[in-house]
């Protein structure tokens, strides 16, 4: 498994079980992120198991559930932009934009047939 430079694995652990299946590839992607933005992040929501109570709503397994996305906590503008920025320069296939975080997953890596798409909470 892939050891990131920035992060501790446990940081992406599932909020209700504790599980941590997150794809060594994506965690790589993140740390390319985070080393092109140039300042810490905090990650709000890493892997979420299929059993997890906002996985359980859905037919079937987001991103999350599949190890290939993460929520950054990001409240300034500033911030917002150049994660974003950099989240596009560097591929990642889904950006969502939140009051307080962006979400970024690597949906194209996965699938080779969906589109990037981004969106706002």
């Amino acid at each position: 498994m892939y050891n990131p430079k920035y992060f501790s694995l446990s940081e992406f652990n599932c909020q209700e079980t504790n599980q941590n299946e997150m794809c060594p590839e994506f965690l790589e992607r993140l740390d390319a992120l985070r080393e092109a933005c140039g300042f810490p992040f905090v990650i709000t929501s890493g892997y979420r198991s299929p059993n997890h109570t906002i996985e359980r709503r859905k037919e079937k397994a987001g991103t999350h559930a599949q190890g290939i996305a993460a929520d950054i906590r990001a409240i300034s503008g500033t911030e917002k932009y150049e994660i974003v920025k950099q989240a596009l320069l560097l591929g990642f296939g889904g950006i969502g934009v939140a009051s307080s975080f962006i979400h970024v997953d690597d949906r194209s890596n996965a699938n080779p047939n969906s589109v990037p798409v981004m969106w706002t909470y």
